[in-house]
C-alpha cells in the first residue's frame, strides 16, 4: 500500500494518512493478521510501528472556518475527548474487524457498554426478554434499575425459545442472551435466536465475552448487537477495564451520541494497552482453548468431581450446538466437587498454588474462585438455587501456563 499524506488546508503541516488495512485485505486475512494490523494506519507519526498515546482532553482548530468545515463536511478528526480519541478509534476499528461488524464503540468497562446500549435503545413502556444465565450484574441492572425508568424485564430459562417467544409482545424491543453463559457455559443456538428476533421484529443482543470473535462471530448469524467485556480475553493481561458494543453503523449512531453525553469513555493509556493486548489475541486464544479442553477432560475423569460444565465435553447439554457453531470452547471451566460443602470446596481452592484466587477471567494468568463466595454470597439460598449456584461449585479460568502444570496443581489440591 502506498504511503500518503493528508494536508490540512488551514495549515502547512502535513500529517500521516489514516489509511488502514484495506477492506478486501481484512476480509481475506486470518484472525491473527487482523488482530495485528486491522484498524491501524499504514504509516504513523514519526514512522513509528506502534500508535503513540494521545494524551489530550481537547483538540484545537486553526480557525473558525476550520470548525465550520469540520461540522459541515463531517471531517474525521477529533474535537473533545469525551467524543473520541485517536487511540480509541484505532482500537474500535480493530475490534469491529475482528467481530465482522461495521462499527464498534468502546466504553470504560463491560457494564458501561451494556448500560450505554440499553439506555440508548429503551424508553418508558418498553420491554426486554433476557435469559436467566446471563451475567448476574447484567440481570441486576435490567430487573432492578431499568424498572425505575418504566422498562419491564422478563427473565426466562436459558435456551427456552418457546418461553422467550411467549414473553414477546408489542412492547418488546430487545432479546438478550450470553453465549456461552457464565458460569454454566450454556451455548445458545444463534440461528434460532436470530430467527425468533427477526420473525417477531425484535432486535437481538449477545454477550460473547466468553466466546470472543476467535471462537464465534454472532454478527455472521445476523445478531444485531454483540457485547464484550474487553477486560477479559481481548485485553488478556488482567491490567485494564474496557467494554465494547459491535454492530451496524446505523444502529449504533444513537448509542455513540449518548455515550458522548454520558461520558462512559476509556482513557488513551488503556486504549494503548488494549491495542497491544489484541496483537497476540489469536495466539493467546489458541492456548486458552487448548488448556480449557485439557483441564475439562482431566476433571471429568477425576473421582472427586461430580460434574463438569464445559461445552467441549460430550456430557455438556450444549455440546452439539457448541461443536456446530464454535471454533474452540475457551479457557473457562466450572465444576462441582462430589460430597463437599462450601468450606471443603474452599479448601481445594486455597490449596492451589498456580491459579490466583480472584474474579474475572481471560488473562494470561489462571484464576480460580468459588461463585457462591465471590459473586453470590449476599444472595438468599433460594436465589442461589434458582440461578444454579451450588455451594460445591468451583470456576477456573485457565491462562496460558503449561497445561501439564495447571493440571498437576489442581490434582494435588483435590488430593489434599
Amino acid at each position: 500500500m502506498e504511503n500518503s499524506t493528508i494536508v490540512n488546508k488551514h495549515s502547512n503541516v502535513s500529517r500521516p494518512s489514516l489509511e488502514t488495512l484495506p477492506e478486501h485485505a481484512v476480509q481475506r486475512a486470518g484472525l491473527s493478521t487482523t488482530s495485528v494490523h486491522a484498524g491501524e494506519a499504514r504509516r504513523k507519526p514519526s514512522d513509528a510501528i506502534t500508535d503513540s498515546i494521545c494524551c489530550s482532553s481537547t483538540f484545537t482548530f486553526e480557525s473558525t472556518q476550520s470548525i465550520i468545515d469540520y461540522i459541515e463536511q463531517k471531517q474525521d478528526r477529533e474535537e473533545y475527548g469525551r467524543y473520541g480519541n485517536p487511540n480509541e478509534k484505532v482500537v474500535e476499528r480493530k475490534l469491529a474487524a475482528l467481530d465482522g461488524a461495521e462499527e464498534a464503540i468502546i466504553y470504560s468497562s463491560g457494564m458501561a457498554a451494556i448500560v450505554g446500549l440499553l439506555m440508548a435503545k429503551l424508553g418508558s413502556g418498553d420491554e426486554i426478554v433476557i435469559f436467566d444465565q446471563c451475567y448476574h450484574r447484567s440481570r441486576e441492572f435490567c430487573s432492578k434499575h431499568l424498572s425505575r425508568f418504566g422498562i419491564v424485564t422478563h427473565q426466562i430459562e436459558t435456551g427456552d425459545f418457546r418461553a422467550m417467544d411467549a414473553a414477546i409482545n408489542s412492547h418488546t424491543k430487545l432479546l438478550i442472551s450470553e453465549s456461552p453463559t457464565n458460569p454454566h457455559l450454556s451455548v445458545i443456538d444463534l440461528e434460532q435466536f436470530v430467527a425468533l428476533g427477526k420473525s417477531r421484529k425484535v432486535e437481538t443482543l449477545i454477550d460473547a465475552t466468553l466466546a470472543t470473535p476467535y471462537n464465534i462471530r454472532p454478527i455472521e448469524y445476523g445478531v444485531d448487537y454483540v457485547w464484550h467485556s474487553a477486560t477479559k480475553y481481548m485485553g488478556g493481561h488482567n491490567d485494564l477495564l474496557a467494554g465494547v458494543i459491535c454492530g451496524s453503523k446505523g444502529k449504533l449512531e444513537e448509542v455513540r451520541k449518548l455515550r458522548g453525553i454520558l461520558g462512559g469513555i476509556n482513557s488513551p493509556h488503556n486504549m494503548y494497552l488494549l491495542e497491544r493486548g489484541l496483537k497476540t489475541f489469536a495466539l493467546r486464544m489458541e492456548r486458552h482453548n487448548d488448556n480449557g479442553q485439557r483441564m475439562a477432560d482431566f476433571l471429568e475423569n477425576h473421582p472427586r468431581i461430580e460434574k463438569v460444565f464445559y461445552p467441549g465435553l460430550k456430557s455438556h447439554p450444549s455440546h452439539e450446538t457448541a461443536k456446530r457453531t464454535m471454533k474452540g470452547f475457551g479457557g473457562l471451566i466450572t465444576f462441582l466437587v462430589r460430597n463437599a460443602d462450601w468450606k471443603q470446596t474452599a479448601a481445594i481452592i486455597d490449596a492451589c498454588t498456580i491459579p490466583k484466587i480472584a474474579p474475572s477471567l481471560g488473562g494470561v494468568e489462571s484464576l480460580i474462585e468459588q461463585p457462591f463466595v465471590m459473586s453470590y454470597f449476599d444472595y438468599s439460598p433460594e436465589d442461589r438455587k434458582r440461578f444454579g449456584i451450588a455451594d460445591n461449585m468451583i470456576r477456573i479460568s485457565c491462562g496460558i501456563e503449561d497445561s501439564e502444570d495447571l493440571i498437576a496443581d489442581l490434582k494435588q489440591a483435590l488430593d489434599v
